[in-house]
C-alpha cells in the first residue's frame, strides 16, 4: 500500500511538471520574430503604389510575411503613391505605407500640398533611394534637362510621389507646367504612352531597376535625361531631401552611369499603433530583408545600419525599442 501511494505521489509530480513545461513552451516566442500572442491589431493594410512598382512589389511580400508570421490580416491597397498613401494614414484609413520622403517632410511640416502639419505619422525606417529616371526614346531629339521644356511630358500619377518631384526638379529648372503639355501617367501607360509615340518623354521615379522601364529598353531604342550632380546641390540647397546619385552602367543598356537626382524611401505607420506591435513589424521587417531582396532587388539597398539616417518624421517608439536592442 506504501509503494501504491509513493507511486500515485509520483505520478502526480510528473505529470504536474509536464503542464507546467507546456505553459512554458505556448509562452515562447515563433522562430522567424513571431510570437505565440500575435499582435493587438487584426488588420495591418499597406498602401504602396502601382502594381508593377517596387513599392508594391516588396509591400506584397511584406504583408504575407506578417500575415503568416503572426497570423493577423495583413494585406496591400494598391494606390497613386505617397501623397494618397499620406493621406490615408491621415484619414486613419491605413496602418502602414510606402513613401518618398519629400512627400512625408511635407506632410509633417504642412507645406506644399498638405495645409496644416500632421502628427498622425511616424517613421519605421528610411529604406532605399528612389532615383529619378528621365526616359525619351531616341530620336525625341531630347539630350538635356532644358529641352524638356515645350514637349509633352509624363510626370507620374496626379499628387504621387513621381509628380511631386517631377513638379520641383523642373521648377528648379525654371520651367513650370505652362511650359509643357502635361500628361498624368503611371508607370506602365507612361511607357506605353512613349511606345505609341504619345508623349516625348517620362518621369519614372523609383527604385532600381523600375519594371516597365526595363520593358520599355528592350523593345525602344531609349534615352535617358542625365541631371547634373551640381543642379542636384542647387534644387537641394532648399529641398534637402534630393541627393546625387547615379544610375549604374547596365541598369537599361546604358554604357555610361547616368547622374541623377533620388529621395530616399520611407516606411511610415499610423501613430497610433501600439508599441508592441510596431517594435514586432519593425523586427519582423529586418528579420525578413532577404526575402525582400529576392522579390525586388531595390530591397537590397535596405540595411538596419543606415534605418536612422535622414529620417523625416519621428521615429515610433516602438521601432525605437528595436533599434536600442540592436
Amino acid at each position: 500500500m506504501k509503494k501504491m501511494k509513493v507511486s500515485a505521489l509520483s505520478l502526480m509530480v510528473a505529470s504536474s511538471l509536464a503542464l507546467a513545461a507546456c505553459g512554458e513552451d505556448e509562452a515562447t516566442p515563433t522562430e522567424g520574430g513571431g510570437e505565440a500572442e500575435g499582435l493587438e491589431a487584426n488588420l495591418v493594410t499597406i498602401a504602396t503604389g502601382g502594381a508593377s512598382g517596387p513599392y508594391n512589389i516588396i509591400g506584397s511580400t511584406l504583408a504575407e510575411t506578417y500575415s503568416s508570421t503572426y497570423d493577423v490580416n495583413s494585406r496591400t491597397q494598391t494606390t497613386g503613391a505617397s501623397v494618397e498613401n499620406v493621406n490615408l494614414i491621415k484619414e486613419d484609413k491605413i496602418e502602414m505605407a510606402f513613401t518618398m520622403s519629400d512627400v512625408v517632410s511635407q506632410a509633417v511640416e504642412g507645406t506644399e500640398g498638405f495645409t496644416e502639419p500632421t502628427d498622425k505619422i511616424s517613421q519605421i525606417a528610411a529604406l532605399y533611394p528612389n532615383y529619378v529616371q528621365i526616359v525619351t526614346t531616341a530620336d525625341s531629339g531630347i539630350e538635356t534637362f532644358e529641352d524638356l521644356r515645350g514637349k509633352r511630358i509624363a510626370v507620374g500619377d496626379q499628387n504621387s510621389g513621381v509628380e511631386v518631384n517631377a513638379r520641383t526638379l523642373l521648377e528648379g529648372y525654371g520651367i513650370t507646367y505652362d511650359d509643357i503639355d502635361v500628361d498624368y501617367l503611371g508607370y506602365a501607360e507612361a511607357a506605353d504612352g512613349l511606345r505609341a509615340g504619345q508623349i516625348d518623354a517620362a518621369f519614372l521615379t523609383s527604385g532600381l531597376p523600375n519594371a516597365s522601364l526595363l520593358e520599355l529598353s528592350e523593345t525602344l531604342d531609349i534615352r535617358m535625361v542625365s541631371i547634373a550632380p551640381e543642379d542636384v546641390e542647387r534644387v537641394a540647397a532648399d529641398k534637402s531631401y534630393f541627393l546625387p546619385l547615379e544610375i549604374p552602367a547596365g541598369t537599361y543598356g546604358n554604357d555610361e552611369a547616368i547622374p541623377t537626382a533620388a529621395i530616399m524611401n520611407a516606411l511610415v505607420v499610423h501613430s497610433d499603433m501600439s508599441e508592441d506591435d510596431v517594435y514586432k513589424l519593425t523586427k519582423t521587417f529586418f528579420e525578413n530583408l532577404d526575402t525582400l531582396e529576392n522579390a525586388h532587388q531595390a530591397a537590397s539597398d535596405i540595411s538596419l545600419e543606415a534605418a536612422q539616417e535622414g529620417l523625416v518624421a519621428p521615429l515610433h517608439p516602438g521601432a525605437q525599442r528595436y533599434y536600442d536592442e540592436q
